[in-house]
């Protein structure tokens, strides 16, 4: 009798554990999933989470015969214009695709118009020198991507 009292109370203590473990994850993403009226100001949401968005795909240019020393001076800079739009909150995401087809990357930019996208392109020093070339597309998509930027900032070891 002692031995199934004993078995019992081990029972609904992991029961009781266990339920107390699925309450708290519940309560989690009951919290997370609620609706936050500052944060979505912030990031200038609809009532569906989502924002207007410009997207770039960069690729390849008809000017890509620069010398070595060129190339690594044109990237740096075209590096710099990247920090230099992302700092200013103008560009959300950045970054290339692997391979080495022509299609070399993309840029989100945080604009309303495409004129807009069109003159930020402009001040790329690659584009400029038509190393890369912009195809410019309207996109909708979640307002939490202008929150990638500061959590990106918080992840990296090393700066670009």
């Amino acid at each position: 009798m002692k031995k199934l009292a004993a078995i019992l109370v081990i029972l609904i203590s992991i029961i009781s554990c266990g339920e107390s473990k699925t309450n708290n994850i519940e309560k989690e993403v009951k919290s997370e999933n609620t609706y936050n009226e500052e944060l979505s100001k912030k990031y200038e949401a609809d009532d569906y989470g989502m924002k207007r968005y410009v997207i770039a795909f960069l690729k390849r240019g008809p000017n890509r015969n620069q010398d070595s020393i060129t190339k690594v001076k044109l990237q740096k800079a075209h590096m710099d214009n990247i920090n230099k739009l992302a700092t200013n909150g103008k560009l959300v995401l950045a970054g290339p695709f692997f391979g080495n087809d022509d299609l070399r990357g993309i840029y989100i930019f945080n604009v309303k118009t495409l004129e807009e996208a069109q003159q930020l392109t402009e001040t790329d020093p690659a584009i400029k020198a038509g190393s890369l070339i912009m195809e410019l597309k309207e996109w909708y998509g979640s307002a939490a991507l202008m929150a990638v930027n500061d959590i990106h900032k918080s992840i990296a070891k090393i700066k670009i």
